[in-house]
């Protein structure tokens, strides 16, 4: 399955051709973080309020094209590109909710998932992101007094993964819970966080 790398000017441009004559364009932004299994990642984000969309993909790596089969000797990580409504929520809020959705101390993967393509990173669209970023990433090192190991860096581009990734914790709900509790990714967040595991995410 060939696919396209997105950009954002590709979203402004398909956005406007939707619209109604005469309509605004929404006030919707976009983040990219990766945070381990992009299943669980995008599950966690869809029950965000303010989130409008979320997709599966890969990012970081030096191929185009990436398949689940090849991203990994390619060097992409598993990442989720959101879409959400800037009047609903901030970015900033956005990253608390990453933050406390992964173990960022981790270097070498995420609960079960081991190995570079599931490390955690933030990939900003813009300056102001890049500049957030590491601000909070300095407040969440202070909080856990430890090192944090997620890359902050500007996005390159963004691939989106096959059609079965997508929405896959609804497609398969059985499967998909299984999965996330034998991974003990939930475990590990209130392990690393306590109460404030998962903050800012609806109960599912």
């Amino acid at each position: 399955m060939l696919r396209k790398a997105v950009t954002l000017s590709t979203f402004t441009l398909a956005a406007a051709l939707m619209l109604p004559a005469g309509a605004a364009l929404s006030k919707s932004q976009t983040a990219i973080f990766a945070g381990g299994c992009f299943w669980c990642v995008e599950s966690d984000f869809d029950s965000v309020p303010g989130v409008i969309s979320t997709t599966s993909g890969y990012i970081g790596g030096t191929s185009q094209n990436p398949t689940y089969e090849d991203h990994t000797a390619a060097g992409h990580r598993e990442a989720v590109r959101i879409e959400f409504d800037d009047a609903k929520v901030s970015y900033d809020q956005l990253l608390d909710v990453f933050w406390h959705s992964v173990d960022p101390t981790d270097g070498g993967g995420q609960f079960c998932d081991r190995g570079h393509s599931y490390t955690t990173a933030i990939y900003a669209v813009d300056m102001q992101q890049l500049a957030e970023a590491r601000k909070s990433e300095a407040a969440v090192a202070a909080v856990l007094k430890k090192p944090v190991a997620t890359e902050i860096a500007p996005a390159p581009s963004f691939w989106p993964a096959e059609d079965y990734h997508q929405d896959y914790y609804r497609k398969n709900p059985l499967r998909y819970k299984y999965y996330r509790y034998a991974c003990g990714r939930d475990a590990r967040l209130e392990e690393v966080w306590g109460s404030a595991a998962r903050q800012g995410i609806a109960a599912h």
